[in-house]
């Protein structure tokens, strides 16, 4: 059995860790001139500067160790034939399926799924250029302007978080809306603004069953229907999901439902049919291009070793800052306002993967796992948090993302963006305490920081940077031993709202005093107003 707290690697780490607790990382680059140049990667056009982490030669040898000792490389190989990995449920993980851009099978049950994900992605091809060229017309005949996803999680981050930072290779004639929150405020924003005759509304979840998005679907629906006098919704309503029998009860054509498969999970689906959306916006041949830009960085990830490889490295110098330096949170912080939706996506993808507590056998872990992920784009955060990153107590390694090249021409902008972002940098691992001044004025430095580079934000690059943190996510989850591709917690949220919902309608006291009162307010209050009962089906069904 893997025991990871009890090998002797793991034990050399806390030696170390307690050896060189003194250590400042602006030492480490007096005593190795050559440091920048060892601790960096390129890989395409992302380049990674990880010299600026407390971290000595020895460590990160110690860490590769690690790895190499770790299932990493079982694991890796499992999730990229096929296996079962997802032992919880059963289920492969098979998200790199999806960008698979070689010719290579990928076995799952004995079938090659690789025809039928390239059959998927040429029916996203056809509808999306069917809209975007104005071909696929609304009831009453007038071309497709405004598009509005419905989903939550992973059925609205990814595809929010692409669309919004690929906004300059949007379709000029289109406008895209993401509702998620099943606060009613959200949906009544969106709706006023828009003209039904024009709209297209995407019903993007996996199980055709999440309540939040179910409700948010019918309001759309009832809102087309009474502002049209149309009990047919086909030409509106297309389903993202692998329920088809619900979605077309829904309402929603045959052929208007784009299907993926149970072993896509929801943090990872933006490479499926989810990403509808992002064809929509960008073109079909750009979203390839994203496909493209993650497939380069999962070869990179199977094929580069250990020590030279980008996600390993990323990932092992976050279990070196959460295991032995006692790390809680990871800062994101992009210097690409491009990029102001990347630290939430990124903290449902890592908070989600490796929110666990429980090893793959079944046993509680004796050492931290996922952190808390948080961020927000430079350089408003230097003027909101940054503060306590400089002079508080917390212990919050960051990561820096910017492009280098702007897309508008904005050159005086961007460099006062790139300079900001290096100051920064430098000034988290120097800090200040220049002679004469003041104690409450010094800034003690030696705070870790990777630096991430784009040459530029394209969907490629945009593709690889996802995919490199798919795989920084993996690897950490593997090395601890834990289950990244499950989310029990989210669940249980999930039933308990549904079994509330029922109890407060039967005035049920079964609960702990606390949640009995809560409810009590809220029945006072609200009444037991329960969601809408979904619509009947219309007269003519899709084939």
């Amino acid at each position: 059995m893997y025991q990871l707290s009890s090998s002797v690697t793991w034990k050399k780490l806390v030696k170390l860790a307690e050896k060189n607790s003194n250590d400042k990382i602006s030492d480490y680059f007096k005593n190795d001139p050559e440091r920048f140049n060892k601790m960096s990667l390129q890989l395409g056009e992302i380049f990674l500067d990880y010299s600026k982490n407390k971290i000595s030669d020895e460590t990160l040898k110690t860490l590769i160790t690690l790895a190499d000792h770790s299932p990493l490389h079982q694991r890796r190989a499992q999730m990229f034939s096929g296996d079962i990995i997802n032992v919880t449920e059963k289920r492969p993980v098979l998200h790199t399926a999806l960008r698979n851009r070689g010719e290579e099978p990928v076995v799952v049950n004995g079938e090659d799924v690789m025809p039928a994900i390239r059959a998927s992605l040429k029916k996203l091809e056809t509808f999306s250029n069917k809209v975007r060229s104005g071909e696929w017309k609304g009831f009453s005949g007038k071309r497709i302007r405004s598009i509005v996803n419905i989903g939550i999680g992973g059925s609205d981050l990814g595809p929010n978080m692409v669309c919004r930072a690929l906004l300059n290779y949007k379709h000029p004639e289109l406008s895209f809306h993401f509702i998620s929150n099943v606060d009613g405020q959200h949906i009544k924003k969106v709706l006023t603004s828009l003209d039904p005759e024009t709209t297209l509304f995407i019903v993007s979840t996996k199980t055709f069953s999440t309540q939040e998005t179910l409700l948010n679907a019918s309001t759309a629906r009832r809102w087309f229907m009474d502002n049209t006098g149309q009990s047919d919704i086909g030409q509106h309503f297309v389903a993202l999901s692998t329920n088809q029998a619900a979605a077309m009860e829904f309402g929603i054509r045959r052929e208007n439902i784009f299907e993926f498969w149970a072993w896509v999970g929801g943090r990872y689906s933006l490479w499926s049919s989810i990403g509808l959306a992002i064809a929509l916006s960008i073109g079909y041949d750009r979203f390839i291009e994203l496909l493209e830009g993650a497939y380069e960085m999962d070869r990179h990830f199977v094929e580069a070793p250990l020590i030279k490889n980008m996600p390993v490295l990323m990932a092992l110098i976050g279990i070196w800052n959460i295991n032995f330096l006692g790390a809680e949170t990871q800062a994101i912080i992009p210097y690409d306002q491009a990029l102001h939706q990347l630290p939430a996506f990124l903290q449902q993808l890592d908070m989600e993967s490796n929110g666990k507590s429980v090893d793959m056998e079944g046993h509680p872990v004796d050492f931290a796992t996922g952190p808390i992920v948080w961020g927000q784009t430079g350089s408003n955060g230097q003027h909101a948090f940054f503060q306590l990153l400089h002079q508080g107590t917390r212990f919050v390694p960051i990561d820096f993302i910017a492009s280098l090249e702007p897309d508008e021409k904005t050159e005086e902008h961007h460099f006062a963006l790139l300079t900001n972002m290096l100051a920064q940098a430098n000034a988290f691992m120097n800090g200040d305490q220049q002679e004469g001044i003041l104690d409450y004025q010094t800034c003690p430095g030696n705070r870790p920081s990777n630096t991430l580079l784009l040459d530029r934000l394209t969907p490629h690059n945009l593709g690889a940077l996802i995919a490199l943190y798919e795989h920084k996510v993996f690897v950490q989850g593997t090395i601890w031993n834990i289950n990244s591709f499950d989310q029990w917690g989210v669940q249980l949220g999930k039933r308990l709202a549904t079994e509330i919902s029922r109890n407060i309608e039967l005035k049920s006291s079964e609960y702990d005093p606390s949640t009995q009162g809560l409810m009590n307010i809220v029945r006072s209050k609200m009444g037991t107003k329960q969601p809408a009962k979904p619509a009947p089906k219309r007269s003519k069904q899709g084939s």
